[in-house]
């Protein structure tokens, strides 16, 4: 039997992709407006929301979408082959730029470069029988851990955690949870998780630095990082990664939090009363985040447990307030070009990725190039930059400005790609 679909759902999804859009392409890092910035370090700005925004709508679909909750074979096979092709389109995005083939380069090794990405991507969103995914997954996957593992020195410092990753796996055990647990349970797994980390960051000496503590670089969980995938690891901070091994556990509570959430949208209750309960849970959890923010700090890059707990509150306040405006008052007809955006995340995560790093790979000739000039200015650059530079910053007197118009039209293009791909009936899922 097929369970009610949620619109307010859809929507939620769809802004939060559509802020991810927005802060992960600036014209130039360098001139951002502050709340489009993650936070230097302990806080949480309005970015900071956007990935655990998507970790609590991914919990709260897992019970709207599996039909039967029941645990066999093949419900397993499913539940794996999807968190490995997430978890594999994340991977690829660090493997893109290491690509190397024989002795190509410049527009040759592009153009393979996209044959991979478009054979790869096919391979990972196609809509193939379950045994046939679960195949080319594997096969995939286990393509790239040799890779990374293998010695070869183009793919020795190839960045193996990421968003991607992190959402694979807490797809894979949110829903293991969601099938052998019930609500009480659930909540309990919550609380061991969250306490948990809370005890390893805050109790355990950090081995070579003699005290548990907080800060950047030095945390236990940016030991384990570089103790388990060293070299392996973000670029800018080489020793730790925010979407690290450890700090992956209690984004796994984001989850379930959404998890008991999307049980909550499907209890036989009435509505009214369903954003009422969600009202009082999100409203509890945002006041429980900021007790503890006071002696566990919130922090997306250790993704602590007040984090959690505060960001979990926040999208569950928000979902509150659409499911009233949306599914019970039926405010819809202004929904339908978020809906574009909602419904097809997987594809913009992933191409959102590509289409920077392939445009900075196309050079161009440097207008402002000069015989005068050359130790600070680049004969060729990049077309993105190209672009930005010389067809968007010229028109702004502030820098700031200019870098959001950028963006802008990222949110542009993708708008009109998600409308034809919506037009189409034309979903990617993995």
């Amino acid at each position: 039997m097929q369970k009610e679909r949620f619109i307010s759902l859809d929507v939620l999804r769809g802004i939060t992709i559509f802020m991810m859009v927005i802060v992960n392409n600036p014209g130039s890092w360098d001139a951002v407006y502050a709340p489009l910035l993650h936070a230097e370090w302990n806080g949480c700005t309005p970015t900071d929301l956007v990935f655990p925004f998507f970790i609590f709508i991914l919990g709260a679909a897992i019970p709207l979408a599996i039909v039967t909750k029941e645990l066999n074979q093949d419900t397993f096979i499913k539940i794996l082959t999807r968190s490995l092709r997430i978890i594999s389109l994340g991977l690829f995005l660090g493997f893109y730029g290491k690509i190397e083939l024989f002795d190509l380069e410049g527009y040759p090794l592009l153009i393979c470069k996209l044959l991979i990405t478009g054979i790869l991507g096919y391979a990972l969103l196609g809509n193939f029988e379950q045994k046939i995914k679960f195949y080319l997954v594997s096969i995939v996957f286990l393509t790239f851990m040799f890779l990374a593992f293998s010695g070869i020195e183009a793919y020795q410092e190839v960045r193996l955690p990421g968003v991607l990753q992190r959402i694979g796996i807490v797809y894979f055990f949110t829903s293991l949870v969601y099938l052998k647990t019930k609500s009480n349970t659930q909540i309990s797994i919550v609380a061991i998780l969250l306490l948990g980390y809370w005890a390893i960051m805050t109790l355990i000496p950090v081995p070579g630095i003699g005290y548990a503590n907080l800060d950047k670089g030095t945390n236990l969980a940016g030991w384990i990082d570089n103790l388990l995938l060293e070299n392996h690891l973000w670029a800018t901070s080489k020793t730790w990664d925010p979407e690290g091994i450890l700090s992956t556990i209690p984004a796994i509570a984001n989850g379930i939090v959404g998890l008991l959430v999307g049980q909550i949208l499907n209890q036989n209750l009435n509505k009214n009363n369903k954003t009422v309960k969600l009202l009082i849970i999100g409203f509890v959890l945002v006041i429980l985040g900021l007790i503890w923010d006071t002696f566990f700090p919130m922090n997306k890059s250790l993704w602590t447990s007040s984090f959690v707990l505060y960001t979990a509150g926040c999208a569950t306040l928000f979902l509150a307030i659409f499911y009233y405006l949306i599914d019970i008052r039926g405010y819809k007809k202004w929904t339908t070009p978020i809906l574009f955006w909602g419904v097809n995340p997987m594809i913009v995560f992933f191409l959102s990725g590509i289409i920077p790093r392939v445009l900075s790979s196309i050079k161009v000739p440097n207008p402002a190039y000069s015989l005068e000039n050359l130790d600070h200015c680049p004969e060729q650059i990049g077309l993105q930059t190209y672009l930005n530079e010389f067809y968007i910053v010229p028109y702004f007197d502030h820098s700031k400005d200019a870098s959001l118009m950028w963006a802008l039209l990222n949110v542009t293009f993708w708008s009109i790609v998600l409308w034809y791909f919506y037009k189409k009936k034309l979903f990617f899922k993995v």
